[in-house]
């Protein structure tokens, strides 16, 4: 997209990640975020209405920043 790389899988992404957004449905995001907390990234983001109380509590014990029910998009409109 835009000329980058897609990857099928976060383990596949070379570097490090600083967030992982999520714009997957609730059911799945727990293994989205459990991948996030595998490869060390520094925070986990779900979107509107993507909410799993258990995987937030994962990532934070992991020690990622964590972000649930939120739109950056929205948030940053807020605080401009």
């Amino acid at each position: 997209m835009h000329g980058e790389i897609g990857y099928k899988t976060l383990s596949k992404i070379p570097g490090s990640v600083d967030v992982v957004d999520c714009f997957v449905n609730s059911t799945l995001v727990g293994k989205v975020v459990d991948e996030a907390i595998a490869i060390g990234a520094k925070a986990v983001w779900l979107q509107l209405d993507v909410i799993d109380t258990d995987a937030i509590a994962r990532a934070q014990a992991a020690g990622l920043l964590t972000v649930m029910d939120r739109c950056p998009a929205i948030e940053y409109r807020a605080r401009a």
